[in-house]
């Protein structure tokens, strides 16, 4: 009787050891952390992407989750602001997410990202352009399915000199990651083109007048005005411009390209320029994704809806591909998968920066931005 029973002991042992080596099956629900301004002046930003990310996780659950498994979203607001976002970041990794979709800017990004380095965990963005997130190398565990600040700041001085043929620009900043970053991008790519740059200004948000920073671009007599920044401060600037009557061009970044600074500067943004992701409206997913964001939701999705859209079909796409949640694992699919996106057929190449996806320059016309093809 001993010697069966030590038999029995030694085949399970076995049997235990084998399951080990071919790894237990993942179970529960799959988390997934969905961050950025969902309340404050930039929430038309980002709830957005808490909409693509709720759209693309619901059909998947529709059909079974991925390997059985339904995703499950945990949404968590920053307001943009980079002291909320590392609190959003720690909530996250406690309520133990195995991916980030997010966060919205640059600055929020930039301070949570470190807390997600730390805990293996994936952060794709569809919206932070500053250029060191990918091209740095200090954080490779993010990824973004938009194109960087370089590339829409090279965009916008070749636009200014080829059609615009400026010479003398006005350039200012919000002095933030992102606008800041931006600007600078702006400055030295005019500078290497022959644009003189006769004022560089960075000016505080919120603030409620620019009066100051107005009077020195009339002093400056630029043939255009370059800002690096968000809607808030465009549309005051912008405002306060033409009523001092400097009717100059006004040339921004996708911070702007996004109808609620339409809606707030109203008869002002009129003739505005900004860079932005390119139109893949009419492409099927798209086509597909907005019209069952209208469906659900009642209204047009908002700035950067497809690009989080995108985002949340490669960040799933990466974790059924790789079979796995685990870091290393997501990380390797998502570079090495393309998918089928509102964007198009996309991947990421070994910084992070999206394959396939780039900038336009746009116009407002008509009370509507309109791609300057």
């Amino acid at each position: 009787m001993k010697t069966r029973n030590l038999f029995f002991v030694a085949i399970v042992a076995v049997a235990a050891l084998a399951m080990a080596g071919c790894g237990a099956k993942e179970s529960g629900t799959i988390k997934i952390g969905v961050a950025g301004a969902h309340t404050g002046d930039l929430a038309s930003y980002g709830l957005p992407s808490v909409n693509a990310a709720t759209l693309v996780a619901e059909e998947i659950n529709a059909k079974g989750g991925i390997d059985g498994r339904k995703i499950e979203l945990v949404v968590v607001d920053d307001q943009c602001k980079p002291e909320l976002a590392t609190n959003a970041a720690a909530k996250l990794v406690s309520d133990k997410v195995v991916a980030v979709i997010g966060h919205i800017c640059s600055g929020a990004t930039k301070s949570a990202l470190g807390i997600y380095k730390d805990s293996n965990l994936v952060c794709i963005s569809p919206s932070a352009t500053n250029p060191p997130l990918t091209q740095s190398g200090e954080y490779p565990n993010f990824f973004r399915s938009i194109a960087p600040d370089d590339a829409q700041a090279k965009l916008a001085v070749t636009f200014i000199k080829d059609t615009l043929k400026l010479t003398t620009l006005a350039v200012l900043h919000d002095k933030g990651d992102y606008g800041k970053g931006f600007a600078e991008l702006v400055k030295q790519f005019a500078e290497e083109e022959g644009i003189s740059v006769v004022l560089f200004e960075g000016i505080n948000p919120g603030a409620p007048d620019y009066s100051a920073v107005v009077n020195k671009i009339g002093n400056a007599s630029p043939q255009g005005v370059v800002w690096g920044g968000y809607h808030p401060e465009a549309s005051k600037l912008v405002q306060q411009m033409r009523d001092k009557g400097i009717n100059v061009p006004f040339v921004s970044d996708d911070g702007v390209k996004d109808n609620t600074f339409i809606e707030v500067a109203g008869k002002y943004a009129e003739g505005v320029y900004a860079t932005g992701p390119m139109d893949t409206s009419k492409l099927p997913v798209a086509v597909k994704a907005i019209e069952a964001h209208k469906a659900k939701y009642g209204e047009e999705p908002g700035a950067f809806f497809k690009e989080a859209y995108a985002a949340s079909l490669a960040l799933f796409n990466a974790i059924d591909k790789a079979n796995s949640t685990k870091y290393e694992d997501i990380v390797k699919a998502l570079r090495s998968e393309y998918v089928d996106t509102s964007l198009g057929n996309i991947s990421f190449d070994e910084k992070g920066d999206v394959i396939g996806f780039g900038f336009s320059m746009f116009q407002v016309r008509n009370g509507a931005y309109v791609e300057i093809k």
